[in-house]
């Protein structure tokens, strides 16, 4: 390993400053801000839409930004702990690739997370208070959870996720009532699918040591667990549509995303499951999450 991260060490000296730029952009994942800030930015608008008002422009930048650089934040200081296993089993990550220095990767964490809180404190006190605490979650989950327990972990990282609904609502309105609530189980599908990518990368987190699901249990009953989580998903998908939230725009979307995630369900169940059976189930469960955010901008425009 010493070794390893020598040569790292001198590929990273003499790496251009094009590389560097690139690293960054992959530390960040900005394709994820779709499902932090993009989630908390159409919530926001998809319940504002529902009273009479005008929009402020400056309250929807910080409500996409603030949530957005949270979620980068996390994804920086959880490469500074993994940098070590993913020399191992993910060397294209910045950091072993020698693009990012671990230092590097801590100051953009650091930035960012303070970029994050500083915004929501602009909002409103509920929206820093909520940060706040997926900050110190997102730290305890890459620091210690995460070699502690696969299970847990699983929950937490969909946990976080689903606060992206509770904090449109409170960026628009200053508070939680059922209308976010109500979306909040939808993170169940998340959580389905930390489990499914544990079990496709078992022989990688054995490697380094992760105490997956899977390596406690197997592959067949984690993937029933997984399966568990996607129809609990599927079944409370539709709530704020009986609450009245939105309209029947929304549950028509949402029934067919319900539809997907019940039929990719039953298939998890069937024996034997082979790798291409999981990757491509993986697959149609993460497209199928796109229904999601339709589903909010047809609420938005309806």
């Amino acid at each position: 390993m010493n070794v390893a991260v020598e040569r790292l060490t001198i590929k990273r000296i003499n790496m251009p400053f094009g590389k560097t730029v690139k690293g960054l952009l992959k530390l960040l994942r900005l394709p994820y801000w779709l499902m932090t800030g993009g989630v908390s930015l159409l919530t926001f608008l998809a319940l504002k839409s529902k009273i009479l008002g005008t929009l402020d422009v400056k309250m929807l930048l910080l409500t996409f930004f603030s949530m957005a650089f949270i979620g980068s934040a996390g994804f920086s200081i959880n490469d500074f702990f993994d940098k070590d296993a993913d020399a191992l089993i993910k060397p294209n990550r910045p950091i072993p690739a020698g693009e990012l220095s671990p230092k590097t990767a801590v100051y953009v964490s650091v930035l960012f997370f303070f970029s994050g809180l500083f915004q929501a404190f602009l909002l409103n006190w509920l929206c820093f208070l909520i940060v706040l605490v997926d900050s110190f979650l997102l730290i305890i989950y890459s620091a210690f959870i995460k070699r502690k327990s696969g299970f847990v972990s699983n929950i937490l990282v969909g946990g976080l996720i689903g606060t992206a609904f509770l904090y449109g609502e409170a960026s628009g309105f200053g508070t939680i009532t059922a209308a976010s609530l109500a979306m909040y189980p939808i993170c169940l599908g998340s959580i389905g699918g930390n489990i499914l990518r544990d079990i496709i990368s078992l022989e990688g987190d054995c490697k380094v040591g992760y105490p997956t699901l899977p390596q406690k249990f197997g592959i067949e009953n984690s993937a029933r667990i997984a399966a568990l989580f996607f129809i609990g998903c599927a079944v409370f998908s539709p709530l704020p549509y009986l609450f009245r939230i939105f309209s029947e725009k929304y549950l028509v979307l949402m029934l067919i995303w319900s539809l997907m995630l019940i039929c990719c369900s039953i298939r998890l169940l069937k024996k034997p499951l082979s790798q291409e059976a999981l990757r491509k189930n993986e697959r149609i469960m993460t497209m199928s999450m796109i229904f999601l955010p339709l589903a909010l901008i047809i609420e938005v425009i309806a």
